[in-house]
């Protein structure tokens, strides 16, 4: 596979990271409660009871999710600049498309798109709605730093994401947890109001504390998210390793390790990324990935 027809980008800017990632999760509850405060008010929708409000909260849970998985490939390709190979242009792009094609077809699903984004950093992502009609897009630095076994075991764990159902599973699990957050942060709401102001409303304090416990609870679900999304990871390495071979996607993940530099991809598709995080101590119960020593030691073993 020669690669010296591509260019990595040289100034490639950090986007995303713990802080902003922490911002953007407080930032979205906030935005969140107003949203559903406001709706509600021109709707008139007074979620009392316990269905209702499970009902409300389940729809405003699981729709958020659910918008986002629907416009995840156009946003991914608009957020990281990644274009889709339409017509292979040299050798190295039909080989591109031809080994996602290959492993596609082992793993038993349609060929993805395929894209490559500019970035000097070796990286790959997934997303999609639909297991059939998905996205896998690597960096020009990942082709240009790794060997070809190499790249096709990083393709082979992008195309075991999408074979697994990984963004579909990632939404229903968010909308689970969106809705547990809605519901109960209004009944704890509720709970508090009527205790602080012995049953005499109190719509302001309500408002509030609707937003404190929402952005409380989304802290604590954030890391249930971020759980499972570290344990999918071992099943794509996994399976990666019988699409290709365990070998090379521990070569893989090894010349990952040599690499410096933050990851880069933004926050909508840096969980269907293929690098690791190097966050530590608590930082790790929010990342995404779990760390690569721990990924080879799981493939040797």
């Amino acid at each position: 596979m020669d690669t010296n027809e591509l260019d990595a980008g040289k100034g490639a800017a950090k986007i995303g990271g713990f802080g902003s990632r922490m911002a953007l999760l407080v930032g979205t509850n906030l935005a969140v409660i107003a949203l559903f405060t406001v709706v509600a008010s021109l709707l008139g929708i007074e979620p009392q009871g316990i269905i209702g409000l499970t009902i409300f909260s389940a729809l405003f849970g699981f729709g958020g999710a659910f918008v986002s998985l629907a416009l995840s490939k156009k946003m991914a390709l608009r957020s990281t600049g990644a274009v889709i190979i339409e017509q292979p242009r040299n050798e190295s792009e039909r080989w591109l498309v031809d080994t996602v094609a290959r492993l596609a077809r082992d793993a038993g699903i349609e060929t993805p798109d395929v894209a490559v984004f500019n970035s000097p950093l070796p990286n790959a992502f997934a997303t999609g709605a639909k297991r059939n009609d998905a996205l896998v897009a690597v960096s020009v630095g990942l082709l240009q730093q790794m060997s070809g076994p190499e790249v096709e075991a990083v393709l082979a764990h992008e195309v075991a994401h999408v074979a697994n159902g990984d963004m579909v599973t990632m939404t229903l699990l968010q909308g689970v947890v969106n809705t547990f957050v809605i519901l109960i942060s209004r009944i704890l709401a509720n709970v508090v109001v009527n205790t602080i102001t012995r049953g005499k409303g109190g719509a302001a304090v309500y408002f509030v504390v609707v937003m404190v416990m929402q952005v409380v609870l989304g802290f604590f679900a954030s890391m249930i998210v971020m759980w499972f999304s570290r344990r999918r990871e071992f099943r794509a390495d996994r399976d990666s390793g019988t699409l290709t071979s365990n070998a090379s996607m521990i070569a893989a993940l090894e010349a990952l390790q040599r690499q410096h530099g933050d990851d880069i991809l933004p926050d909508q598709v840096a969980a269907f990324g293929i690098r690791a995080s190097k966050a530590t101590g608590v930082r790790k119960l929010f990342s995404s990935h779990p760390p690569l020593e721990d990924r080879i030691a799981a493939l040797r073993a």
